[in-house]
């Protein structure tokens, strides 16, 4: 199957395609600070959960939403729609690498999607030239929170040194020139909630779709998830969301 129809079905029951609970979605948008008027750019949005709910706090704000996946970008058009917020969130199906930034921007957002960008140092990079001077970035980016397993390793396919620790994180943030001002570190629980709705969302189309040529494969892609993140990774991978603000502003 298409792996963006993948990545969209997994989030079906958690469009914050991150591990984040509402509640801090919104303790983060509200000491980013913006104020009601806002211009919002969301880098590799998915469904937009993250622009639209800085809408919510931006009254007479804009929000432009940038992903390559179809699907999920058709669940945010729908979703921005019920809302109400359709003539306040444009969409752009595209490579968030290639929008073109104008350095205008007053929140910036890039939220489990820094690989798209090229890691967390270009993220920081691409995500800055967008900023207007006194810009904020939300960036959310995963770390190690405790020394790598073979097992954790092998479940992520990653070398130990391809992610830090937290405290390497903000390092890299501020040899970039940016600064927290506020952060988010992702509990058990938030995490326990991001990975069952993610395997269980794959696992339940597979059931409710038990013809389709391609509903065994589901399955075997949630169950074997499923056992990286239980034997792998569970505990020992982090995830931070960063509220940074640039020296110069």
């Amino acid at each position: 199957m298409d792996p963006h129809r993948v990545d969209s079905i997994a989030h079906t029951h958690h469009p914050v395609a991150a591990p984040v609970a509402g509640v801090n979605v919104n303790k983060l948008l509200r000491r980013a600070g913006r104020g009601p008027a806002a211009r919002i750019l969301d880098l590799g949005c998915g469904q937009a959960a993250w622009a639209m709910q800085a809408l919510a706090h931006c009254p007479d704000g804009h929000a432009d939403a940038v992903d390559t996946n179809p699907y999920a970008l058709e669940r945010a058009e729908a979703a921005a729609g019920m809302r109400e917020l359709a003539d306040r969130l444009t969409l752009h199906e595209r490579d968030a690498r290639t929008y073109v930034p104008d350095g205008d921007y007053d929140l910036v957002l890039c939220v489990g999607s820094t690989t798209v960008l090229g890691g967390f140092a270009q993220t920081l990079d691409v995500a800055g030239r967008h900023a207007n001077a006194h810009g904020i970035l939300i960036v959310g980016e995963r770390f190690w929170e405790a020394p790598p397993t073979t097992e954790a390793l092998a479940a992520l396919d990653v070398k130990p040194t391809d992610l830090t620790d937290l405290p390497g994180l903000i390092d890299a943030a501020g040899a970039a020139g940016w600064h927290p001002v506020y952060a988010h570190v992702s509990d058990p629980a938030e995490w326990d909630d991001y990975e069952w709705s993610w395997t269980g969302s794959v696992s339940e189309w597979a059931l409710d779709n038990p013809g389709h040529p391609d509903a065994a494969e589901l399955q075997h892609l949630a169950r074997t998830r499923r056992a990286h993140w239980l034997r792998g990774y569970r505990g020992l991978l982090g995830f931070a969301t960063l509220v940074l603000r640039h020296e110069a502003a």
